[in-house]
């Protein structure tokens, strides 16, 4: 069984859409960690309550959400993991990771999990990736064992520089990337329908 971090950020819009793909991971037979930046699991907004979100990720995982530093400083030299996913993964997530800042658990296991040079999957989702993130976001694309789902505009008329991932691809991003491959094509348009 195929041990894998799920590093959540606060994108609070998108968190209902990610404790779906821990269900579909979790059926597909993964072990899966649950990992998340502590505005998750501790602040209440319009998409929902911090405390709520943790209860429903611990019951989905069967683990106990790791959401301080040291916590997640373990899965570098003591408890290895196979590959973490960081969805949604926020823009200020990508600038940390970009420019090595690790203030977080959710960077602090992605340095420790790269450290073993294990695969890192990333699923976007920032009003700014065709903004100040874009220059980030083409740093990490060309990084080695960095894998990003692929990803299109949401709604480039009312936030043109607003990038999500097709999460629905997570599960191929993650076979591919299990190989040292990055899934094609990494941009994917959404197909929407703007009136």
């Amino acid at each position: 069984m195929k041990k894998i971090g799920f590093g959540i950020t606060s994108s609070y819009c998108t968190i209902r859409q990610i404790l779906q793909e821990l269900i579909n991971l979790k059926q597909n037979g993964y072990d899966v960690i649950p990992i998340v930046s502590p505005g998750v699991i501790t602040e209440d907004t319009r998409f929902g309550k911090g405390s709520e979100f943790k209860k429903v990720i611990e019951e989905i995982t069967g683990h106990d959400v790791v959401s301080t530093i040291v916590e997640a400083e373990k899965f570098g030299p003591k408890e290895k993991l196979d590959l973490l996913v960081i969805a949604p993964a926020t823009g200020n997530f990508i600038a940390k990771l970009a420019n090595g800042i690790t203030d977080t658990p959710v960077t602090m296991a992605t340095k420790a999990t790269l450290r073993n040079q294990s695969p890192i999957v990333i699923g976007i989702s920032t009003n700014d990736g065709l903004g100040l993130n874009g220059k980030n976001i083409m740093t990490l694309l060309n990084t080695k064992n960095i894998y990003f789902v692929p990803f299109g505009q949401d709604n480039c008329e009312k936030k043109p520089n607003s990038l999500i991932a097709h999460y629905d691809m997570l599960q191929e991003t993650i076979e591919c990337a299990l190989e040292n491959k990055q899934i094609q094509p990494v941009l994917k348009d959404y197909q929407k329908v703007l009136k």
